[in-house]
């Protein structure tokens, strides 16, 4: 099997474990739609290439070295979702109290915002300062051009995680009829809200 598939494999798998980009691609359907859910992962893949450039040039690396650098991300990425999850608990509060009240979190998110909600999630992951350090040295030994093995690198991870993260979106998408409902609506805002709190404080705490 080549580096590009090993590696896509590699990325899928870490993909598939529920963490902030999971949560924020559920937060981003459930709230806005399907399209929205989308551009969210469109944003999260493109993330993704960003981390094998930045690796791959010693970015990361040096980020990871650095403690003060590497806490600075850690708690920029926390406080972004802790950010988030009050206002997904704020929207729940209001939706059971108002059912009929209009909620800023329920209008439609323009794909901009989506987008930039995937990609500044993905960003600000700490976690992926230490995968991505751990794993690019495994997939760039070896002869032949490094410039064009880090390309395929980044558009194979980008695509991978892109295209699951879709999927998701889609899944989600399909439900949102249920989702829909003013009650339905309001549990998940709290417990969607609740989890990306949870892994704000502790990817702080970490």
């Amino acid at each position: 099997m080549t580096a590009p598939l090993l590696f896509g494999l590699a990325i899928l798998l870490a993909a598939i474990v529920p963490g902030p980009d999971f949560a924020m691609v559920v937060r981003n359907t459930v709230l806005s739609g399907r399209a929205s859910g989308m551009w969210t992962a469109v944003g999260i893949g493109l993330g993704i290439s960003v981390w094998v450039v930045a690796t791959s040039i010693g970015l990361a690396a040096l980020l990871a070295a650095s403690a003060l650098a590497f806490t600075a991300v850690k708690l920029a990425g926390a406080a972004y979702l802790v950010y988030l999850g009050i206002r997904s608990i704020r929207a729940a509060i209001k939706e059971r109290r108002r059912p009929a009240a209009a909620i800023e979190l329920d209008r439609p998110m323009s794909h901009w915002a989506a987008f930039r909600s995937g990609l500044m999630c993905n960003l600000l992951n700490p976690k992926a300062v230490v995968l991505f350090t751990a794993l690019m040295p495994q997939f760039l030994i070896g002869g032949g051009s490094q410039a064009v093995l880090i390309g395929e690198l980044a558009a194979v991870g980008m695509a991978v995680c892109g295209l699951f993260y879709i999927g998701l979106a889609n899944l989600i998408g399909l439900l949102r009829t249920v989702l829909e409902r003013p009650r339905v609506r309001a549990w998940l805002n709290g417990v969607t809200g609740a989890v990306m709190v949870a892994l704000g404080l502790r990817v702080a705490a970490n």
